[in-house]
């Protein structure tokens, strides 16, 4: 999991309310100073960082590289955990911060990059992949934050960050929630009707999609089909590994939740549009989250699939609508994709149950009768 460290150094007038819903969040890593040192120390889960040596924090980060050398030659036993913070302007700083990673005797480096940020970070992240040194990047927003976890695919280890709104949290939250996975299991195909036109949506990311992975979509909250991306060539139509030709605009589709506690919501496939976050998943049941890049409606002709999974006893009924084309596919239960148009009753593919009823895509108590 990502670190990050959340920068309380400063009293301000919603500290309070930002201290405690960083808590709310799982977010124990805060840097503290002289001023607001007290609000931390009796908080148990809470590991304390701190600039100044006199406060007894479990992390010490030195600001100057004199300092650090100094803790290291007279021996380091009092401090349970040493870094250095340390602004890389030139190739030479560069080179020192990664020298001193991958050299091993410090638990954490804090980097700030002002003016050039994407290239050093890279060259921090290929060139210490294999020191034990934490690498944390100082950032100023949550843009830069998100950056940062994504560069060179592995991204840093962690970032500092001054939190403003209880919104920069929530945000901070949804970009390092990378661990998902959702529920995967066979449903039976028991019907397929023909639709002469509908509206159907394409759905295209700013990510490449991979064999395997697609998206899961389906007509009713109850449960959703693993619509494949077009990530194949055909005789006649070259692939779009961006694009899952996800189904019809009154479709739901999974996108990430608000909290912790909900990993997805739902929303309609019409509401879907460029900026927005959708789910992508595989056949293990993989998920991570994709940027949209645009969304194309057209009318088309349709197949509608109606499968049947079992849950417990019961069986569940599951419906998914896609355009009648050779490139759509669905997942069979092997992980492969199969077009939609050479599916026949009784064929077997993936889908995830729902939770049943939804109400502006969040889960709810409530009895919802959709057929």
């Amino acid at each position: 999991m990502k670190k990050v460290i959340l920068d309380f150094r400063v009293i301000s007038n919603n500290m309070k309310e930002l201290a405690q819903e960083a808590f709310n969040m799982n977010f124990f890593d805060i840097l503290v100073s002289k001023k607001t040192f007290s609000q931390f120390n009796t908080i148990k889960q809470v590991t304390k960082y701190a600039f100044d040596p006199e406060l007894k924090t479990e992390v010490y980060i030195c600001e100057n590289r004199e300092d650090l050398d100094n803790i290291i030659e007279e021996g380091r036993s009092h401090i349970p955990k040493l870094g250095l913070s340390m602004n890389v302007n030139n190739k030479g700083d560069l080179e020192a911060a990664i020298e001193l990673c991958n050299s091993n005797t410090i638990d954490i480096i804090i980097i700030r990059a002002k003016n050039w940020k994407v290239i050093p970070f890279e060259n921090l992240i290929a060139e210490t992949a294999n020191s034990e040194t934490q690498l944390i990047a100082h950032v100023k927003n949550i843009s830069e934050a998100e950056l940062m976890f994504k560069t060179l695919e592995s991204g840093v280890d962690g970032i500092l960050f001054e939190p403003k709104s209880a919104d920069d949290l929530i945000e901070m939250k949804k970009i390092i929630r990378s661990d998902y996975m959702i529920e995967l299991e066979a449903a039976k195909v028991i019907d397929i009707q023909s639709i002469s036109e509908s509206e159907r949506v394409c759905v295209d990311t700013t990510s490449l999609l991979n064999i395997g992975e697609g998206m899961l979509v389906g007509s009713t909250a109850m449960g959703f089909v693993l619509i494949h991306a077009e990530v194949f060539e055909t005789q006649f139509i070259s692939s779009r590994p961006f694009r899952v030709n996800a189904g019809d605009v009154s479709a739901y589709i999974l996108v990430p939740g608000e909290d912790s506690e909900r990993i997805y919501k739902t929303r309609y496939l019409s509401e879907i549009k460029g900026g927005d976050k959708v789910f992508a998943i595989d056949y293990m049941g993989n998920a991570r989250v994709v940027t949209v890049g645009r969304v194309k409606i057209e009318t088309r002709p349709m197949l509608r699939f109606l499968l049947e999974a079992g849950k417990s006893s019961e069986k569940i009924e599951i419906s998914c609508i896609c355009q009648n084309a050779e490139t759509i596919s669905l997942v069979d239960t092997y992980g492969k994709a199969k077009s939609v148009v050479n599916v026949n009753k009784g064929d077997e593919f993936l889908v995830h149950i729902g939770p049943g009823a939804t109400h502006f895509g969040t889960i709810i108590k409530e009895r919802i009768i959709e057929k």
